[in-house]
């Protein structure tokens, strides 16, 4: 019976790792967010490990991917099961303080690709650590899938291409797009209240001028760039020339540029012109910019007020018009 109980625990621990893993893989910029909230100094006060958490993301993603293979293939089981162990015990605490001092509403265990409130995640982390319990009495009848040869491949072969899909994801954007504002969305029906009580996917997005909020203004424009620099201290200074080269091409072929900020910028003119930047300034919450695109500078162009391409500064000359 428990050989059974064993095997069946391993493959579904398994396979809930490599789900978790990978859509947190896809976009590892989430999770070095959510690290930041949960190191802020309203929920673990633990603000110095803040310039770390996109390294703790980062570690996060391909350990939990690879444990998932790992597992699976059978490769050094004794240390598989007893990391994961180690894992969930983690998240097991996590949820529990989550919900229990409601200090975030959002856990980002599975990333921007399943929304589960934090209560339902720390049970889901109960239930799961009885099947890890299984795993650890059972650990004798956890062997190689196939061979101790090919289990090893997998798990390095599996190491190997995590890294590059990080790499290559950091460099430009997420090559899955599970958030609200993925290419094709209509922002204004994104913003719709649905009369459940549930917040909108859409909320607290806005072009807050001094003449006011000049999103509807945008959504009815035929053609519209927006250029996020949602952080102006942490930006990519050097990603603002391309940023500016492309914003110029888009002006010359009719598009209505909106440069949109959380942070208050001085001296508006001097920045315009040191940056080469004579647009539309505007403020917009700091969330609604990070998840809209996981750039600083990024590039979202919108056609009548629906998202038609969204670029990171490295990736300013593909930009179509």
């Amino acid at each position: 019976m428990l050989k059974l109980l064993t095997q069946i625990s391993r493959f579904l621990i398994g396979a809930l790792f490599i789900y978790s893993g990978f859509v947190k893989l896809v976009d590892p910029m989430g999770s070095a967010f959510k690290f930041q909230e949960y190191f802020s100094e309203g929920v673990l006060n633990m603000e110095f490990l803040i310039p770390y958490a996109l390294l703790f993301s980062i570690l996060l993603v391909i350990a939990e991917l690879v444990l998932g293979v790992m597992l699976i293939v059978g490769y050094k089981p004794k240390l598989t099961v007893w990391s994961i162990f180690g894992f969930t015990l983690i998240f097991l605490f996590l949820t529990w303080y989550s919900y229990t001092y409601d200090k975030v509403t959002d856990c980002g265990c599975f990333g921007d690709a399943l929304k589960i409130s934090p209560k339902a995640t720390f049970y889901k982390n109960v239930i799961f650590m009885g099947f890890i319990l299984v795993l650890i009495a059972g650990l004798k009848y956890i062997k190689p899938l196939i061979s101790d040869k090919v289990a090893s491949l997998s798990t390095f072969v599996t190491l190997f291409i995590s890294t590059v899909i990080v790499y290559y994801v950091l460099n430009h954007l997420p090559i899955i797009d599970f958030r609200a504002y993925a290419v094709g969305t209509d922002i204004a029906e994104g913003m719709k209240y649905q009369g459940d009580g549930e917040v909108p996917p859409i909320h607290d997005f806005m072009i807050e001028t001094d003449e006011g909020d000049l999103l509807e203004e945008m959504l009815a424009k035929d053609k519209a760039m927006l250029i996020t620099l949602y952080n102006f201290d942490k930006t990519e200074k050097e990603g603002l020339p391309a940023i500016a080269k492309a914003a110029a091409e888009a002006k010359a072929a009719g598009y209505e540029i909106y440069v949109l900020t959380a942070s208050y910028v001085e001296d508006l003119e001097a920045t315009q012109k040191e940056f080469g930047l004579p647009y539309t300034f505007a403020f917009c919450d700091e969330t609604a910019l990070k998840t809209a695109i996981r750039a600083n500078p990024g590039i979202i162009t919108v056609e009548k007020g629906v998202i038609k391409g969204k670029w990171n500064w490295t990736d300013a000359d593909d930009v179509k018009f």
